[in-house]
């Protein structure tokens, strides 16, 4: 998955402001570097951990297209003021990835997962979007491809009668209700 890429920054007193790093040219990105100090691979892990650096610098000169006299050491917001969210896309993303863990592993339910992604919603850019899509994603019947798969003990109709196929358990790969997804779906208890 992408890194979040979307900065908001909200000055004291005024509107949030969305900046999406993606939107910068690559002379810009060449800015961002030479005076961040970091390499573009750096900066963006920097945007993942909220670094107020790598946020500084992406605002900084995407504010420069329409004040190309702002200096850096002018534009120096409160530590509070910057954050990064996840946009629609990264979501949408995330989400599906989540939720395909119960296509995967009987285990798991979609509750569960959609009980676990709910903190998605605190760092999506658009939080109405996330809520609507976990709902979706919550309600959605399994996929069907799947459902239609013999299971072990019931052979495909063109096959012998000797069941082939081994479950997770037999073959020795265990499956993991985050095996696939980010460290977000992590459980913190």
């Amino acid at each position: 998955m992408e890194q979040q890429v979307i900065i908001v920054y909200t000055p004291e007193g005024g509107e949030p402001e969305h900046y999406d790093a993606r939107a910068l040219r690559t002379s810009e990105a060449s800015i961002v570097q030479r005076t961040a100090g970091m390499k573009w691979g750096e900066v963006l892990e920097g945007l993942d951990a909220d670094d107020p650096e790598s946020m500084r610098v992406i605002v900084w000169v995407i504010k420069k297209r329409s004040d190309p006299s702002l200096r850096y050491g002018d534009f120096d917001p409160m530590i509070g003021e910057l954050t990064t969210r996840m946009d629609r896309r990264e979501v949408t993303e995330y989400l599906e990835n989540a939720f395909a863990v119960v296509d995967r592993d009987p285990d798991v339910t979609r509750e569960q997962v959609a009980a676990i992604v709910q903190r998605i919603i605190k760092v999506a850019a658009d939080p109405e979007h996330a809520e609507q899509l976990i709902e979706e994603l919550r309600q959605a019947p399994k996929d069907p491809a799947l459902e239609e798969q013999p299971t072990p003990d019931q052979p495909s109709p063109s096959s012998s009668t000797t069941p082939t196929s081994t479950s997770s358990e037999e073959s020795g790969s265990a499956s993991s209700p985050t095996s696939s997804t980010s460290p977000l779906l992590e459980s913190t208890t």
